[in-house]
């Protein structure tokens, strides 16, 4: 059979084609300066204002979007087969959810908080201020669960009940924080399970300081999630060692200022200044490492992949040596340029 050659046809995926559907802006490129300033427009499928936030680190296996809610107003109810976590960029809330059998639960939220709607449970947030707007940024797996089930109808109307992932009213309550899991490897980093962190920016972190600088560090695993979510801290004139890992990670600065570094393997480095609510997404296996230059602590969210309870990357040596196989450069085997870099900006505060 003779096959004649035609022109290449690319074509877009299920994803970015529904991305484009939605006719809201998508913000590209590193990273977005300031996540509370972004240009937002009308959004019919939320009932509020929205943008979608791609950015190169995240290789579509995980997405952002921004969603406003304007005063006094609620947003139509969602209900989908993509995991979601939420950051409350500013305002407070509620979010009403309904359980497997119908029964609503209603949680309050505000600036800082971090909650997870359960899988494929149907939910809706309100606006409970009268006079100020409410701005959230959500973390997804919308691209991958698109993209390989490549059915909207089977995704945003699937009425399986898992029943796995919401643990009752109490976890999106203050009993929550009293539920930490049992510490696993990784030099017993501290982790809490729960639905809701009322303030992630108050929150307290324990000590990690096989990452170096007084590094401290909180995770949080939300609704049995394969996403995650963890806090981590930079003390006043130090910064963190260089480290690597998967993709979809993305940075959500929540105090001070000063800049990360970027880079993959024997390439030039990107240097990122960063001040209160900058975001961005570390591409796949890129070193990084993050520098506070301020006077006051510097303090992140990551949201991202590999959760502990149900990790889909396997076990990373995040705090392992790299001459040993781990994904970690110590401070006496970086380029010496870095410190060189580190004590001028400090130099520049004084």
């Amino acid at each position: 059979m003779e096959i004649e050659n035609g022109p290449e046809v690319v074509e877009k995926s299920v994803y970015t084609k529904w991305v484009e559907s939605q006719g809201i802006p998508v913000l590209k490129g590193f990273y977005v300066e300031d996540i509370r300033k972004a240009k937002l427009e009308p959004w019919e499928r939320m009932g509020g204002l929205g943008a979608f936030i791609n950015l190169f680190g995240d290789y579509a296996t995980n997405d952002a979007y921004l969603c406003e809610i304007p005063a006094g107003q609620t947003l139509k109810p969602q209900k989908h087969l993509f995991e979601e976590i939420v950051f409350v960029v500013v305002g407070a809330g509620r979010t009403l959810l309904r359980d497997s059998s119908g029964r609503e639960h209603a949680f309050e939220w505000k600036s800082g908080s971090l909650f997870s709607p359960p899988l494929n449970h149907s939910y809706q947030h309100v606006n409970t201020s009268t006079s100020e707007p409410a701005r959230y940024l959500s973390v997804t797996t919308a691209p991958l669960t698109f993209n390989l089930l490549h059915d909207l109808d089977f995704v945003l109307n699937n009425s399986y009940e898992f029943k796995d992932r919401f643990l009752g009213p109490d976890f999106y309550g203050q009993k929550a924080l009293l539920r930490p899991t049992k510490r696993i490897s990784e030099a017993n980093r501290p982790i809490v399970e729960a639905g809701l962190i009322p303030d992630v920016r108050n929150f307290q972190l324990g000590e990690w300081k096989e990452r170096g600088g007084g590094s401290l560090n909180m995770e949080f695993e939300l609704a049995n999630n394969t996403l995650t979510a963890h806090v981590s801290e930079v003390p006043v004139g130090t910064y963190k060692k260089a480290h690597r890992h998967d993709p979809g990670a993305h940075i959500i600065h929540l105090t001070g200022n000063g800049y990360s570094l970027l880079w993959a393997e024997k390439r030039q480095r990107v240097k990122i200044d960063w001040r209160p609510y900058t975001l961005y997404v570390p591409p796949n296996y890129w070193w990084h490492q993050h520098f506070n230059a301020s006077d006051s602590p510097a303090r992140y969210l990551a949201i991202r992949w590999n959760s502990k309870k149900y990790p889909i990357w396997g076990e990373i040596p995040l705090d392992k040596d790299a001459k040993t196989g781990g994904d970690q450069i110590e401070y006496e085997d970086e380029d010496p340029e870095i410190k060189r870099m580190f004590n001028e900006a400090i130099s520049k505060q004084k």
